[in-house]
């Protein structure tokens, strides 16, 4: 899996605040040392805005790292400017939607909870539609066809010779509600079900009959990234969705991963549930 100007720029700042912190020096110290300001080396170490490359090459001469690790982190910081494929679309995409792409293109893998609908990655075009037709009722149709052209374009991820692993815990209601019809939904599940059939994509079904759960709240997803530093937790809200990266918040989500897929019907059965549910609509 490539890295991402995401997970570079998330990499660099843990590096750069781990090498400060091993120094004893405080970012009032530090930044006053190579002749930036203490705000400036907060968003550096936090992930915020741009860098500089020379500035970050100062601060590991500054901090005594090896060569070795000065080289990769200027490197970090001139490959943070690469933007994704999505920058260069003519239509505006919302702020959470914009992340979420960038977050999505770095990924090793992405456990995802579904409540209410199939999850994104695995919908067909049919389906997305009629999920944003009802989500989204002051849109134009036009804006509507925008987002699952998105939604479609970032399925590509799932073909890429070293895609992510995505694991999915999908509720039982959200096979059985008729979203798009009787057709739409017929299709989606069997769409759904071929997918099963990949090796980098699990899916397990959180049945009715197992009842009160970890994760009783709402859908959510966990973006993994190449170290547990660099995950991100994604849940969804009304108009856009909230990104958490505490390490308690990202704990939290993790361990009600955990509970869900130990609660969740095995993949046999999983996938037989699917197929009942696919032959019944």
């Amino acid at each position: 899996m490539a890295v991402g100007p995401t997970t570079r720029r998330r990499q660099l700042g843990a590096d750069l605040r781990r090498l400060r912190e091993l120094k004893g020096l405080t970012l009032e110290e530090a930044g006053a040392r190579v002749g930036i300001s203490k705000a400036t080396l907060s968003r550096y170490e936090t992930k915020e805005g741009t860098v500089k490359w020379p500035s970050v090459d100062a601060l590991c001469r500054e901090y005594g790292a090896t060569e070795e690790e000065r080289a990769a982190l200027v490197e970090l910081a001139k490959g943070a400017k690469i933007q994704g494929w999505w920058r260069s679309l003519a239509d505006p995409i919302p702020e959470s939607m914009n992340l979420m792409l960038t977050l999505e293109d770095e990924v090793v893998r992405e456990d995802h909870y579904a409540c209410m609908y199939i999850p994104g990655l695995l919908q067909t075009r049919a389906y997305a539609e009629a999920v944003h037709q009802a989500s989204e009722v002051q849109c134009e149709a036009r804006e509507v066809q925008h987002m699952v052209d998105i939604r479609m374009k970032r399925q590509e991820l799932l073909d890429r010779q070293e895609p992510p692993h995505i694991w999915c815990v999908i509720d039982e209601a959200a096979l059985r509600r008729q979203v798009g019809g009787r057709e739409v939904m017929r299709k989606q599940l069997e769409h759904l079900l071929a997918m099963t059939q990949r090796p980098h994509i699990t899916v397990q079904v959180l049945p009715f009959a197992c009842g009160a759960h970890a994760a009783a709240v709402g859908s959510f997803a966990v973006l993994r990234g190449q170290t547990p530093a660099l995950d991100v937790v994604y849940v969804d809200l009304l108009g856009g969705g909230l990104f958490m990266e505490k390490p308690q918040e990202l704990e939290r989500y993790r361990l009600a991963f955990e509970y869900l897929s130990a609660q969740a019907l095995d993949f046999e059965a999983s996938t037989d549930l699917i197929d009942r549910v696919s032959k019944e609509s």
